[in-house]
């Protein structure tokens, strides 16, 4: 019987499957290969952290080939910016036994510089005490670059923000505070409130009619807004508000692998961005100017009342005089006049006029004097002229302004000054209402001269007569017609107001082809540098 090897006894028998509960080993030169085409640097060291073995990927990190560096210690790497403190915690943590973990600062073999995340594990051998060391890095330069660029963003736009000086808050759509700046934590302090913001939302809905929550929802702006908060103690608080609508973009981890969505198609969280701006000092000024406009108002409607009734009882007071020089000239025309009688009633006249006359001066106001300011005479003048804006284009009369630029403010009263130069411009449109020619011209000048402040008003009018030249500054004294529309007031309180403010209102008399008058005023002594 001949011998037959069995088909299975060959080299190229396969391996019989094993067992279920026969464990799988791996190829012994598996790890060996697993760890030599690691995708991270790996590096085993003695006790003493010299190297005894590097992978490729420690290779193309360090830029050491591996016959270079083997049997030179790991510090090698080591830059000389990384704190001793945490070479300290490392070599504490390892000799314990311990896995560490950290950031070095390294230096490759060409001199530049990387931050290795660095994780080392003591080897152990069977009695568990330490051998060697494995040590895993990878080059995180990239990545902490862009954490900082972004951490530098982040503080350059809460920089920005706080430097706002609104109020700044960004809302989500179930009304909470998901941004603020220092404004409003500022306002939070002084509040007293854990958040104002419900007080700020209150305001806009009960004064204004402005739902936030509505506004948000539904992706509707508003603007200047004001509101007012009674926070006591203190004064009230004024804001003007605005709200813009903003989307926040959904990143959603299941978009992971989703293309990019055209602008269109891109959803997302609607925001409310609500900016606050206190106008606090403004609304104070203008409610104090608006309480003394409302009391001038109240006391020129008293003295108003006041002197009507002062005339009207003088009116009744002076019935009695005119009745008794009516029975004089009576008595004159019948010849029946007796001297003494004459004298009597000539008497009794002369008392109840006197008596009249100081019931009428004691009527008069006591003059009203405001508080000095600085003046810009520019501006005073340009108001002036925007306040005759219509007579002058009634009239058609156009102004030529030709003022100093910079002029040195005075110390000065503003409704005087104010009424001294209406009084001039109005003599100048008076004598161009009168002319008759087309072509009719005002011009304005200012300038600074010395210690004085001089403006010249010049009309191509009809100029002022020789006969009536003495005259127009008397008061009462009128050459315009018809008189009765001019009190004959005007350049009289002019040239007072002028002489108060230390100077005075003077007529050219060798100006021609129209009037030429000049007021000067004196420059405060503060500003006469």
């Amino acid at each position: 019987m001949s011998h037959h090897t069995p088909p299975c006894s060959s080299a190229e028998e396969p391996t019989p499957p094993s067992s279920p509960t026969e464990p799988l080993l791996l190829p012994p030169h598996l790890f060996p290969e697993v760890v030599e085409q690691a995708p991270i640097a790996v590096s085993i060291t003695d006790q003493r952290a010299n190297i005894l073995y590097i992978n490729r990927a420690f290779e193309l990190l360090t830029g050491y080939p591996r016959g270079e560096i083997q049997g030179r210690n790991q510090s090698l790497l080591a830059n000389g910016t990384t704190p001793t403190t945490v070479y300290q915690q490392l070599w504490q943590t390892i000799r314990k036994k311990q896995l560490w973990r950290g950031v070095l600062v390294n230096r490759r073999k060409d001199g530049s510089e990387y931050l290795a995340d660095l994780t080392i594990a003591p080897l152990l051998d069977g009695n568990g005490k330490i051998r060697h060391y494995l040590g895993m890095h990878r080059d995180i330069s990239e990545q902490h670059q862009l954490e900082s660029r972004h951490s530098r963003q982040q503080s350059l736009l809460t920089s920005v923000l706080d430097a706002a000086p609104a109020m700044v808050l960004l809302l989500d759509t179930q009304q909470r505070v998901i941004l603020h700046n220092a404004h409003y934590t500022r306002l939070q302090r002084e509040f007293g409130e854990a958040h104002p913001f419900p007080l700020i939302r209150e305001a806009l809905l009960l004064q204004t009619g402005i739902d936030l929550e509505s506004a948000c929802r539904e992706g509707k702006s508003f603007s200047n807004r004001e509101i007012r908060l009674d926070i006591l103690p203190g004064e009230p608080r004024w804001y003007s508000c605005s709200g813009s609508w903003v989307c926040e973009l959904e990143d959603p981890i299941s978009d992971y692998y989703t293309p990019a969505p055209d602008a269109a198609d891109t959803t997302c969280r609607p925001c409310l961005l609500l900016l606050a701006n206190e106008i606090s000092d403004r609304k104070r000024e203008l409610e104090r100017t608006r309480i003394q406009q409302l009391r001038a108002a109240l006391a020129e409607q008293q003295l108003a009342l006041v002197m009507r009734e002062t005339l009207e009882a003088a009116v009744f007071q002076l019935q009695g005089p005119l009745n008794l020089i009516d029975a004089a000239l009576r008595m004159l025309d019948h010849g029946v006049a007796d001297p003494a009688t004459l004298e009597n009633m000539l008497h009794e006249i002369l008392t109840a006029g006197r008596a009249t006359l100081h019931q009428m001066e004691s009527a008069l106001p006591d003059p009203i004097r405001e508080a000095e300011n600085h003046v810009n005479l520019n501006e005073l003048l340009q108001e002036v002229v925007q306040l005759s804006a219509e007579r002058l284009l009634r009239s058609g009369i156009v102004i030529d302004w030709r003022p100093q630029p910079v002029l040195p403010a005075l110390t000065g009263r503003h409704r005087e000054l104010r009424a001294l130069l209406m009084n001039l411009l109005e003599n100048a449109i008076n004598a161009l209402e009168q002319a008759n020619i087309v072509q009719r011209e005002i011009r304005l000048t200012t300038r600074h001269l010395d210690e004085l402040l001089i403006v010249e008003v010049i009309d191509n009018g009809i100029g002022v007569a020789e006969g009536i030249a003495s005259r127009i500054f008397e008061p009462f004294f009128s050459g315009w017609q018809p008189r009765q529309r001019h009190t004959g007031m005007g350049l009289t309180l002019a040239r007072e107001i002028a002489a108060q403010h230390g100077g005075g209102v003077y007529l050219d008399h060798d100006f021609l082809g129209g009037c030429r008058m000049r007021a000067e005023l004196a420059i405060s002594p503060l500003h006469r540098n």
